[in-house]
């Protein structure tokens, strides 16, 4: 496996540019296929087996497509698919690794003073059975109170490009409003579109929470991985990206290039098949 070869990044949708930003930072010199499976976002509501069958086919197309590892850069497909994805992938004789979330509850746990954190999730990440898991792990011990906000209209309002749009505000503030009243002051966000809407929880509730979520340390911790494996690009450069759907290329190709920033430029978004 060459260590010139990209990193593959997935997501169900286009939350996942916000630990492509991350890993972009972290990692300049590598280069990403990121795939969006538009044609079945959001994924939070479908059956377990259905969730971990959509994960692994995107996986696969990465892989056929050269990537020398893959990011799932989505709570959800994480919570249901990264055991069965390492056990596929873990047996050949190169390395190929699969990198996941976990919610970023023992962050939020250390830096409380009110003892209650909050954590903005989708009915799949609620539903998994990863984030019972890291609750118990660093939140129980402690004495630390989480409470759960959950929302099956946010993902789509942000696959539209409207995270800072009049409805996305009406829906944070109907499902916020009773974690700042219980005295949350840390707020983990439980999906990687919800970094995007950071703006509208601002508007809404202004400093009354510290917004936390993964992408950054998933972007140390692939930089760890990618060296310890010997796959680490030698920087000669900044890398580049190519954008894969599995819809509509068109309908992603204006709100992916407003999450990425690239300089008010169109980029270029192929639709491929999974």
């Amino acid at each position: 496996m060459s260590a010139d070869r990209p990193l593959g990044v997935f997501d169900s949708g286009v939350g996942g540019l916000s630990v492509l930003a991350e890993l972009r930072r972290e990692l300049p010199g590598e280069g990403f296929l990121y795939l969006a499976d538009t044609a079945h976002v959001p994924i939070g509501a479908l059956p377990d087996e259905t969730i971990r069958d959509l994960t692994a086919r995107a996986v696969a197309a990465l892989h056929a497509r050269g990537a020398k590892g893959v990011v799932v850069a989505c709570n959800t497909a994480s919570a249901f698919s990264l055991m069965h994805l390492r056990e596929r992938y873990g047996a050949g004789r190169d390395p190929f690794p699969i990198i996941g979330l976990v919610p970023a509850v023992k962050p939020a746990v250390a830096a409380t003073r009110s003892g209650v954190v909050g954590v903005l999730a989708t009915p799949g990440t609620l539903r998994g059975s990863l984030l019972r898991d890291v609750i118990r792990q660093w939140a129980d011990p402690g004495g630390v109170r989480v409470l759960t906000a959950v929302s099956a209209d946010l993902v789509p309002l942000v696959e539209l490009g409207r995270a800072d749009g009049a409805e996305a505000r009406a829906v944070l503030r109907e499902v916020l409003t009773p974690l700042a009243e219980a005295g949350a002051d840390q707020l983990v966000l439980g999906c990687t579109h919800y970094p995007f809407l950071a703006g509208s929880i601002r508007a809404e509730f202004g400093e009354t929470f510290a917004l936390v979520d993964s992408g950054a340390a998933v972007a140390r911790h692939t930089r760890n991985v990618l060296c310890g494996a010997g796959l680490l690009r030698a920087e000669e450069g900044p890398g580049t990206v190519s954008y894969l759907v599995t819809g509509d290329p068109e309908a992603s190709r204006t709100v992916i290039t407003t999450l990425v920033g690239e300089g008010g430029q169109n980029v270029s978004v192929m639709q491929v098949s999974t």
